[in-house]
């Protein structure tokens, strides 16, 4: 829009114009009023956003101000149907080892799980330092995992085992007949700062819940994923797909205590062959317990897809008998800990509160609850010596 000037009237000499121009620039800029825009790339580029972790000291209140809610992760539960068939495929199959096979019931543990009436047989597995737990619900039985289920619907949860071949992993997956989740292994492009080099496959286990095989190229991951004494290492991390990487950031490290430990952003072909999701591009965060990484348990990986949009919720009625169901379990000195500093929307119980057991286990007592995406944790007081290695007593 221009604006006529009347003849006759005066205007200001172009010099002054400009010098009072820059002038309110320089306030606006000193003030944060206004940014300048940043650079585009050249024509043709492709942008890759890059994720700067925070300062520790910004990173995490928690750290600063009081210690975390937990020590470390105990192990990752898995719900099941037929314990005798998916104790075959994680031992035969993944070379996991069984510790410990129990049987439980009773109002302690009705509580602890939010299933009335449940009777349950818990068996603990140890692969390299990480276990797994699988549950079976002798009563009540809970429902299937969704066929049309994808990797980027709320409740998508799996445990990343470390390979030391990837070639001769697939190898073993295929002479077992599994079925695949990823079209084949993947190896994530150079470009990828953060993930080049890594080698991936999503396979699904006998009660089609998703596992992942990993190897990490040298220089990446912890040093103890490059030994070649065995097939299949340990478990790197769990992976959950959340909403809101901000808000689950909100959760896991501002109010439980956990540091962030990396981050990328990953896309194109690989990932979506590996997802099995068209046009996959994820906000991908991973989370530790402060300490010396391979003593503090299985990270957890925040995956939050940018694209697609999708991705169906958490199901707001999942119970623990339910197939689809994960709980991550937690190693803490009290549990009522994190009772207190969880509050509204940070705070979904599963368990009415904290649980005091029966001496049925190693743990004394413990905390069931929900992450803000729907995601089951559980937060255990141990019994002894122990403590940090809290898992279902021999029987």
């Amino acid at each position: 829009m221009s604006m006529h000037r009347p003849e006759g009237s005066r205007s200001w000499p172009e010099p002054t114009r400009i010098s009072i121009a820059a002038a309110a620039l320089l306030v606006a800029l000193l003030a944060g009023l206004l940014t300048l825009p940043a650079r585009s790339a050249p024509a043709g580029a492709e942008v890759l956003r890059t994720s700067v972790a925070k300062p520790q000291a910004a990173q995490a209140k928690t750290q600063a101000d009081e210690a975390p809610l937990a020590r470390r992760t105990i192990s990752i539960g898995i719900t099941v149907a037929d314990m005798e068939r998916a104790l075959d495929f994680y031992t035969r199959v993944l070379d996991f080892q069984l510790e410990s096979d129990i049987e439980v019931a009773g109002e302690d543990w009705e509580r602890l799980q939010g299933v009335f009436g449940a009777r349950m047989r818990i068996c603990t597995l140890r692969l390299g330092e990480e276990r797994i737990e699988l549950t079976e619900y002798l009563a009540p039985t809970g429902r299937p995992i969704p066929v049309d289920s994808r990797s980027n619907d709320g409740w998508f949860q799996h445990i990343a085992i470390i390979t030391s071949d990837m070639d001769a992993a697939y190898a073993r997956l295929r002479e077992h007949r599994v079925r695949h989740a990823s079209t084949g292994p993947q190896t994530l492009p150079a470009w990828n700062l953060s993930a080049g080099g890594i080698k991936a496959f999503y396979f699904r286990d006998p009660e089609d819940h998703v596992l992942e095989v990993l190897q990490f190229p040298p220089g990446k991951g912890q040093e103890r994923w490059q030994s070649r004494e065995a097939l299949f290492l340990g478990i790197d991390h769990t992976a959950i797909v959340v909403r809101d990487t901000d808000a689950s950031l909100g959760f896991y490290r501002d109010r439980l205590g956990m540091i962030v430990a990396g981050e990328a952003e990953n896309y194109g072909t690989e990932q979506e062959h590996l997802n099995n999701v068209f046009g996959a591009r994820l906000r991908i965060t991973a989370l530790r317990w402060p300490g010396e990484a391979e003593r503090v348990g299985p990270a957890i990986e925040l995956l939050e897809y940018l694209a697609p949009c999708d991705g169906r919720p958490y199901p707001a009625d999942t119970r623990g008998n339910d197939l689809w169901h994960w709980q991550i379990n937690f190693a803490c000195d009290e549990p009522g800990e994190a009772f207190t500093s969880l509050r509204g929307p940070m705070r979904r119980l599963v368990s009415p509160g904290v649980i005091e057991m029966d001496g049925a286990t190693t743990f004394e007592a413990g905390l069931h609850l929900r992450d803000p995406d729907g995601h089951a944790l559980r937060f255990l007081r141990g019994g002894g010596e122990e403590d940090t290695d809290i898992r279902a007593a021999l029987p």
